[in-house]
């Protein structure tokens, strides 16, 4: 079976040609007919048409599919305003707050003014918002509201919370395109949107996250997927070749600069793009352009976003300047025998790696960035490697979302299809890439010194060996980091649509049947693919009617006293201490300054989120008001939730990882660690509820109800050490 065949024009360079005649791939939309001088007939314009159909249909009815759910779960058409915001829980309610702060900004100037200096998210701190987050989309949104004439007729947070669901129609189009493109069929297109859709617990969590991060860039993402597909299969002209290439970049572009994760996700491509160009599957020309569309997309992000340091000291980016350095003075890489080449690339790899470290070190000493390092830290402890009692790396470490991919993720996925074809196409694609790579590799031993054509009974198209690639890599992240499962599962649709409606894995099938005709190949590509449909209609269809008709309804009321109480009673520059993810929504309800919040991209402010989170230590109430009244708190919110939690293990609580850090001694059953020793003081978060005198001297109750407790800090006097100590 041969995708391609490859022609060396001289010693040690190579070419990609199509094959003839069999299995042309002029068009990658491969319409039923096309005359012989490639004009297209009335029955490839109708094939074509109708695919674009089908793709724009099925993103729309994604589109509607979450959007209803999220009307269905919260009634959200009929709460309050203070609930629909309580309803951006954690993180989502810090950056819906900045949409909502563009808005009410006296002018666009002034928003943006307010945003580049604000001193309300980290009090005592003015801070670049738009260096220091990824809310570049939040200030486009206010400043579109603000210019449209649609103000009478759509309220903002629908204007907000509709073009998020709607990138969820770009998400499953740019999809459709990659299966189709891969596939060369759109009915590869249609099964990668349906799968998309049934499998929504694990390809999505729009419709109850709508404000992170990775629902705005991941749509932007299938486009690059899509785009870098297109650049590397078809056979593009100068013009052609330069709109894709800047479809790229604006893909690129986009989805860096909407989520902080980018530099790690570029990592990732560079390294599949690395190797491939390793194993010889794609050109030096190809190689090039995407690093530089890599590299073009990290730069414009470090101008957006104000010089962020970050860009500049990412690993991905001194990867690529290796890859390239390295690249650029190895020319002779691909020239000799096996062994030969194999160690020449080892020490490629070698100075590669050694190269991109290097840069990476003096990068960060000359730009004193520390700001990552607890992704670092996490990492280390993740697989065993660093600190287990790091309260930064132990507080991802115990979340579910940071931990290994659930296995049940497979059993959903099978129940819907999904998961048998996309490992058949996996594991053949797989054995398939290693013999190819090995035959390039053997390739210039066998050719002659004077070059020459050679045909080969299995090679691999640029674009399959990419996407196979980016799924095996993004797959092995998703099972080290379940939250990353969503940069995979996505592609993972198209994919296995691919080797459900691709000619390849039939073709090889059916030529070990010796039954390998147009006819049957033709009928088999088209018959499976309507079957699995078929049989996905009956079995989810029924379903789906019972979810959307489903009916819910917003209710914490807990929260929403909470909230009513601060904007009412509270001075409107009143700064609040408290956990990240409520100080999220104090934010966004009441506009009231924060000493901490859930962006956890800054070291200052990990480290004062570790102290304000003593409030749930065992530290003495003098401590603990040092502590508050450094960060500038007036008032601080104590949560039974937290205090007394059973949501987590012991050892995974927050009190637990406090106690750890502390060197303390965790309470409840179970061992500890010999080094641990007891506390002098009682738990903060307890004690505080009593009249004990050490603290109704530093701190007076304001409001409590059935789950927040909030104290006021009082002016501390040199003479309560002396009540306190004789307290204690």
């Amino acid at each position: 079976m041969a995708f391609l065949r490859q022609r060396k024009a001289g010693k040690g360079s190579k070419e990609l040609v199509p094959e003839a005649p069999n299995h042309r791939f002029n068009t990658p939309l491969e319409p039923p007919e096309e005359s012989s001088e490639g004009v297209w007939t009335w029955k490839t314009v109708l094939w074509v048409a109708t695919g674009w159909i089908v793709a724009i249909s099925l993103g729309l009815l994604c589109c509607f599919y979450v959007a209803t759910l999220h009307e269905n779960d919260l009634w959200f058409s009929n709460i309050k305003e203070v609930e629909r915001e309580i309803s951006f829980r954690t993180e989502c309610g810090l950056y819906y707050s900045y949409y909502k702060q563009m808005l009410r900004a006296s002018s666009i100037q002034q928003g943006l003014s307010e945003l580049i200096s604000d001193n309300a998210t980290e009090s005592k701190r003015t801070i670049n918002l738009l260096q220091r987050m990824n809310i570049h989309q939040e200030v486009f949104l206010g400043v579109l509201y603000r210019i449209l004439p649609i103000q009478a007729y759509l309220e903002p947070v629908y204007f907000y919370i509709y073009t998020v669901f709607s990138l969820q129609a770009v998400y499953v189009i740019a999809l459709f395109i990659i299966g189709w493109l891969l596939s060369g069929s759109w009915l590869a297109g249609a099964l990668s949107g349906i799968w998309y859709i049934l499998n929504r617990v694990d390809t999505t969590r729009v419709e109850f996250t709508i404000s992170l991060r990775e629902n705005w860039s991941l749509p932007f993402f299938a486009l690059q997927v899509a785009a870098i597909t297109c650049y590397l299969r078809l056979h593009l002209g100068a013009t052609q070749k330069k709109v894709v290439v800047w479809l790229m970049y604006l893909a690129t572009l986009m989805f860096c600069l909407t989520w902080q994760f980018n530099q790690f996700i570029v990592l990732i491509q560079a390294l599949i793009i690395f190797t491939l160009d390793g194993l010889d599957l794609i050109s030096t020309e190809q190689v090039t352009c995407l690093y530089l569309v890599q590299v073009g997309g990290l730069l414009s992000v470090w101008l957006l976003q104000f010089c962020n340091s970050m860009i500049l000291g990412s690993l991905a980016l001194s990867f690529i300047v290796a890859a390239l350095f390295v690249k650029h003075f190895q020319r002779s890489l691909k020239i000799g025998g096996l062994a030969v080449r194999l160690g020449k690339l080892l020490l490629h790899t070698f100075l590669v790696v050694t190269l991109t470290f290097t840069i990476n070190y003096l990068a960060k000493q000359v730009l004193q960035l520390r700001s990552d390092e607890h992704i670092f830290k996490f990492i280390k402890s993740k697989f065993g490697l660093g600190p287990t009692r790091d309260f930064d790396a132990s507080l991802y470490l115990c979340e579910e979302a940071f931990g290994p991919l659930r296995l049940d993720t497979f059993d959903r996925l099978a129940e819907t299809l999904l998961a048998y074809p996309y490992l058949v196409t996996v594991a053949v694609l797989l054995v398939m890439l290693a013999l190819v790579a090995l035959a390039n590799l053997c390739d210039s031993a066998a050719a002659g010194p004077e070059g020459g054509y050679e045909e080969r009974s299995m090679c691999m198209r640029s674009d399959v060996a990419y996407n196979l690639l980016h799924t095996l890599f993004f797959g092995l992240l998703a099972f080290s980091t379940m939250r990353m499962k969503y940069l995979w599962t996505g592609h993972m649709c198209a994919f296995a649509a691919y080797g459900v409606c691709g000619k390849e894995l039939w073709s090889l099938l059916l030529n070990m049947l010796h039954c390998n005709t147009k006819i049957t190949l033709r009928l088999i590509r088209y018959t499976v693919p309507l079957v699995i449909l078929g049989i996905l209609y009956y079995k989810f269809w029924p379903k789906l009617m019972a979810e959307v008709s489903e009916l819910r309804e917003f209710y914490d009321p807990d929260t929403v006293e909470l909230m009513t109480w601060i904007s009412l009673k509270t001075p409107k520059k009143a700064v609040f201490a408290g956990s990240m993810q409520l100080l999220a929504g104090i934010k966004l309800c009441t506009g009231r300054a924060l000493t901490n919040h859930p962006h956890y991209e800054d070291r200052a402010l990990r480290e004062r989120t570790r102290q304000v989170y003593q409030i749930y230590a065992r530290k003495s109430p003098r401590e603990v008001h040092v502590i508050l009244r450094e960060a500038g708190a007036d008032y601080v919110v104590i949560e039974d939730s937290i205090c007394y939690e059973r949501r987590h293990s012991r050892g995974c609580r927050l009190r637990d990882l406090l106690d750890l850090a502390n060197g303390h001694i965790m309470d409840g059953p179970g061992e500890n660690d010999p080094d641990l020793v007891p506390a002098s003081h009682p738990r903060f978060c307890e004690s505080i509820k009593t009249d004990n005198p050490a603290y109704t001297s530093l701190f007076s109750r304001v409001f409590q109800n059935k789950t927040f407790h909030v104290y006021k800090l009082k002016k501390a006097k040199k003479r309560l050490k002396a009540v306190e100590d004789k307290t204690q």
